[in-house]
């Protein structure tokens, strides 16, 4: 009865310091033991320190800072060898006048405590003297069996605390490092330009079913599918991120679903695939539309069965993952010339999300920039820059092709060029003064001559051209930009590089104004 209690009562708490409490007094039911203390060999450091204790007598055992000599810890290690106690041998009497002080008032018996990869393990039983005079070794091995499971649990909820806090500490650099908060990025424009997005990652986030992400490059997907999995119930779980036109042709099986030892020429360890490390959490398939066919059956199965394979394996396995994919690609299109599997593309899109290029969320660029800048200026080890207005409108008249990531990246170089201090966005867009560029006279033709124009002034003579037309419209029906065939945005762009104004073009002004 005794000893079923001790298990229990030491198995209430995987920390060894908590758990001992009231130990000595269920064993001294049995065995007339005083207190019991629980020591690690540090082998490296050359001493050994007190883990647990239910004593509160004197003499205390040996104290963390004592060193040990080389002959004392070989002496140490020799008797832990052997397996047990032999109480009585010179070993073991040397071995207790260095962790127990000698005492007239109690008996201590030292029992190893095994712990073959690690620094081992000593009971120490501590008794009233001369109670333990005809005792055999094994009535209290019993004792020591139960502290020999509780040591090395002791001893692994440490190493994963300390792995814990080492993580934590490594999380917390790296989010220092990119100057988040969280792990998931800020959804800038959340409440004006991406509105009606959010509404709809509000919408599918708690349910299970797989969301197709799609958006031009750098337009942010990766965020949404993080923000979906952080709002979802699988938020305490992994969300993995596999981009799969990164993934050679022949290695998309192994990567996504894992592999045996042996199945392949260099498969020389078990390899797990993402769909396994993203079990019970969410994987975002990047770039999902450059999947090859045959890993678009695979995955179709997984959707439709919760199951992989490995390769080179028989055993299914069964995986609990949560799909978001992304493209930037035309899928329908894929569909219609065979490159992509219809049926795959029906499992995918059951709730699809469209996420608008940056140079429709007029109402959001300005925020994204002040959210950069104040970024870029702590990266230079100074305080958050804050764009102009003048620099907001240098933004707004690009046409941003790469997206968010793009003018992440012009921000950047802003903040670089201005020293820190300021943003020199200008310069950052390799836009030129306000100045008209071509007072600077033309370029020699090709038979030495100035009559042969540059492209910047063929450009300008036709866009002043087009708003001599449009009646210094650029927008609308009769607009300059309908005429050219662009994009207005691109249009007003081209228009500032270029110092065009259009307001000398209305009728009745004459004069150059803002535009």
């Amino acid at each position: 009865m005794a000893e079923a209690t001790l298990w229990k009562t030491l198995a209430r708490d995987a920390c060894l310091e908590r758990s001992i409490a009231g130990t000595a007094r269920l064993v001294a039911g049995e065995v007339p033991v005083r207190g019991l203390v629980v020591c690690r060999t540090e082998v490296e450091k050359r001493q050994v320190v007190v883990v647990a204790s239910d004593w509160a007598g004197e003499p205390s055992p040996a104290s963390p800072w004592q060193l040990w000599s080389d002959a004392q810890l070989d002496d140490l290690l020799m008797w832990h060898r052997a397996g047990a106690p032999r109480r009585g041998t010179p070993q073991h009497d040397r071995l207790l006048g260095l962790l127990w002080p000698s005492s007239d008032a109690c008996d201590v018996v030292a029992w190893p405590l095994p712990d073959d990869r690690h620094d081992p393990g000593v009971l120490l039983i501590v008794c009233e003297r001369g109670a333990l005079v005809g005792t055999d070794e094994r009535d209290l091995g019993w004792i020591a069996e139960a502290f020999a499971a509780a040591f090395t649990n002791d001893r692994r909820f440490h190493e994963i605390t300390r792995l814990q806090e080492s993580l934590e500490a490594d999380r917390r650099a790296l989010l220092s490092r990119l100057d988040r908060d969280n792990v998931v990025d800020a959804v800038v424009g959340a409440d004006a330009g991406l509105a009606d997005l959010m509404e709809k990652v509000k919408q599918v986030a708690p349910t299970d079913v797989p969301v197709l992400i799609f958006g031009e490059t750098g337009s942010g997907k990766e965020v949404v599918a993080r923000v979906i999995h952080a709002q979802s119930r699988r938020r305490d779980n992994p969300v993995v991120r596999v981009n799969c036109g990164a993934i050679p042709a022949g290695l998309v099986d192994s990567s996504l679903f894992g592999h045996e030892r042996g199945s392949f020429t260099g498969a020389v360890a078990t390899h797990q695939g993402w769909f396994e490390r993203a079990d019970g959490g969410t994987l975002f398939l990047d770039e999902v539309g450059e999947l090859p066919l045959e890993a678009q059956v695979r995955l179709l199965r997984v959707l439709q069965e919760g199951t992989i394979e490995r390769v080179g394996g028989a055993r299914t396995i069964h995986v609990d993952v949560r799909i978001v994919a992304a493209t930037n690609r035309d899928i329908k299109e894929m569909v219609g010339r065979g490159a992509f599997r219809e049926d795959l593309w029906y499992r995918l899109s059951v709730f699809p999300i469209e996420l608008p290029p940056l140079r429709e969320r007029h109402l959001d660029l300005p925020e994204l920039a002040a959210h950069f800048a104040a970024r870029a200026g702590r990266r230079l080890g100074g305080a958050p820059l804050v764009p102009t207005a003048s620099d907001v409108e240098l933004l707004l008249g690009y046409d941003w092709p790469g997206n968010v990531r793009e003018l992440a990246a012009v921000i950047e170089r802003a903040a670089i060029l201005g020293n820190g201090k300021f943003l020199d966005v200008r310069a950052a867009l390799g836009t030129s003064p306000a100045a008209d560029p071509f007072t600077r006279g033309k370029r020699p033709g090709p038979s030495g001559g100035d009559s042969f124009p540059t492209l910047d002034q063929a450009t300008r003579t036709h866009i002043e051209e087009a708003l001599k037309r449009a009646q210094g419209a650029v927008e609308g029906e009769r607009g300059a930009a309908r005429l050219l065939g662009i994009n207005p945005h691109t249009l007003r762009s081209r228009m500032r590089k270029l110092g065009i104004r259009w307001a000398r073009f209305r009728p009745g002004t004459g004069q150059e104004g803002p535009e």
